[in-house]
């Protein structure tokens, strides 16, 4: 009956963690999806961290970006910017942020979702067998496995962060509840 509970336990563990991890990712995102609206927002409005009074290009209260339609005023009201000549040119706008080559086209830590299963069937083992040392194993392992990757691109550091912690929490907690079933 225990092999059972035991093999019930590791199924949850391993499997079920998937869906656990991939809503975690998503409530990051959204987090990050608002701070950068926030962020946004301040730079229409005219509030930076420039020190500079006005909006991205430095000018009193101006704001130039695309995603408002129109250039404004700080006062909110249209903005009519002087005729171009040779002694006052017009406002540029500013070019877009160029994207890492390593965000085009390259998918951030391949083969994750498998890694993630072994990961937490591994640390479901260790809880388990009364072995909690081997999850240091099983942290030192995928991190020198990843570490090139992660030294690379920010955005895989944190992902690797979110993703351990995520599948590590969930799958020490099953076993931990599945040893104090068995034991009771």
């Amino acid at each position: 009956m225990n092999a059972l509970w035991i093999t019930l336990a590791l199924l949850i563990a391993g499997f079920a963690g998937w869906p656990v991890t991939a809503l975690v990712f998503r409530l990051a995102r959204t987090i990050d999806d608002k701070a950068d609206a926030g962020q946004a927002a301040d730079a229409v409005d005219g509030t930076n961290d420039s020190g500079v009074e006005g909006g991205a290009d430095g000018g009193p209260g101006w704001s130039d970006d695309p995603s408002a339609g129109e250039a404004t005023t700080s006062a909110g009201t249209p903005a009519v910017p002087a005729a171009a000549t040779p002694e006052t040119p017009a406002p540029e706008t500013p070019a877009p942020a160029p994207v890492p080559a390593a965000a085009v086209g390259t998918r951030i830590l391949r083969g994750g979702a498998i890694i993630g299963v072994l990961e937490r069937l591994a640390v479901a083992l260790a809880i388990l067998a009364g072995q909690p040392v081997a999850i240091a194993y099983v942290v030192a392992i995928k991190g020198l496995g990843r570490f090139a990757e992660l030294k690379e691109t920010p955005v895989a550091a944190e992902r690797f962060i979110i993703g351990t912690l995520t599948s590590m929490l969930w799958a020490a907690g099953v076993a931990a509840l599945a040893r104090i079933l068995l034991q009771a």
